[in-house]
C-alpha cells in the first residue's frame, strides 16, 4: 500500500518529438526546470532517427541507416542526462516516413496509460504561415507527431471504451490535466528558463552528429530565440507554449 501511495505522489511528464534533438530546440528549458523542481520527465521519441544522415550521402542502406540511429539515440540519451531526464523511449518507426496512424495513437496511448503523466508536451500539428513559413519546423514527421499526440492524449486514455486491448493489458485509465503544444499559432503561457537557459545549450551540443559543424551559429540562434520569447514576458530567456487545460 505504501509504494501505491508512493507511485501516486510522483509528479510525471512526458515529452513527445518526433526525432532526437526536436524537444531540446524546443522545450529544453522547461524540461530542466520541471526535473529541478522534481518531476520525472520521459521524453519519447517516435521516429527512429535513421534519416538523419547529410544531404551528400550515397550510401544510404539500411546498415548506414542503423549506425545513424544509434549515434543519435546515443546522442539523445546524453542530453537527456544533461537536463536530468527520468528516461529517453524510443518507438523506432521509420524516420521520414511517420503518419498519424491508429497504431501510432495507441502506442502513444498504452504509455501514457503506462507512465500516467499530469503533463504532455506535444509538437503543433499545424502548419504556421505567419511571419513566414518556416520549412526546417514543418518537416512532415513533425506535423505527424503532433497530430498523433493531440489525437492520443484526448480522450482514449481516460476512456476506458478506446482500445480496450489495453485494459486487457493491465492499463486503467488515466486523465492528462495538462497540454503543453510547441510551435502553435497561438501562443498563451511563458516559461522562464533564465536559470536553465545553459543546460537547454548543453543538451543541444550533445547532438554532436546534428549540430557540431555549426554550433556556435545554433547557440546565438536558440540564445537570440529565447530572449525575444523572454521580453515578452518579462523575462531574460523564456520558452512558450500554447497551454491546454483538460478539465
Amino acid at each position: 500500500m505504501e509504494q501505491a501511495q508512493e507511485h501516486v505522489k510522483r509528479k510525471v511528464a512526458m515529452v513527445f518529438v518526433a526525432h532526437p534533438d526536436d524537444a531540446e530546440f524546443g522545450s529544453a528549458g522547461t524540461v530542466a526546470v520541471w526535473a529541478r523542481e522534481g518531476w520525472d520527465v520521459y521524453y519519447v521519441i517516435i521516429t527512429d532517427g535513421g534519416a538523419g544522415g547529410p544531404d551528400d550521402a550515397t550510401d544510404v542502406s539500411p546498415e548506414a541507416r542503423r549506425r545513424i540511429s544509434e549515434t543519435r539515440k546515443a546522442e539523445q540519451r546524453a542530453a537527456g542526462e544533461i537536463l536530468g531526464l527520468a528516461d529517453v523511449i524510443f518507438l523506432d518507426y521509420p524516420d521520414g516516413q511517420l503518419q498519424p496512424t491508429l497504431e501510432l495513437r495507441r502506442d502513444i496511448v498504452r504509455l501514457i496509460r503506462t507512465y500516467r503523466p499530469e503533463r504532455i508536451i506535444s509538437p503543433c500539428p499545424d502548419r504556421v504561415w505567419e511571419p513566414v513559413y518556416n520549412v526546417r519546423r514543418h518537416h512532415p514527421d513533425h506535423l505527424a507527431a503532433g497530430e498523433a499526440v493531440m489525437a492520443a492524449v484526448y480522450p482514449a486514455p481516460q476512456n476506458p471504451w478506446d482500445f480496450p486491448e489495453l485494459l486487457a493489458e493491465g492499463l486503467q485509465p488515466h486523465k492528462v490535466s495538462e497540454i503543453y503544444v510547441t510551435g502553435a499559432p497561438v501562443l498563451n503561457y511563458a516559461v522562464d528558463i533564465s536559470e536553465t537557459i545553459d543546460l537547454k545549450i548543453a543538451a543541444l551540443r550533445a547532438h554532436q552528429s546534428q549540430l557540431g559543424d555549426h554550433f556556435d551559429q545554433i547557440e546565438r540562434m536558440v540564445r537570440t530565440w529565447a530572449a525575444d520569447r523572454g521580453a515578452r514576458h518579462g523575462m531574460a530567456y523564456a520558452e512558450e507554449f500554447h497551454r491546454i487545460i483538460n478539465w
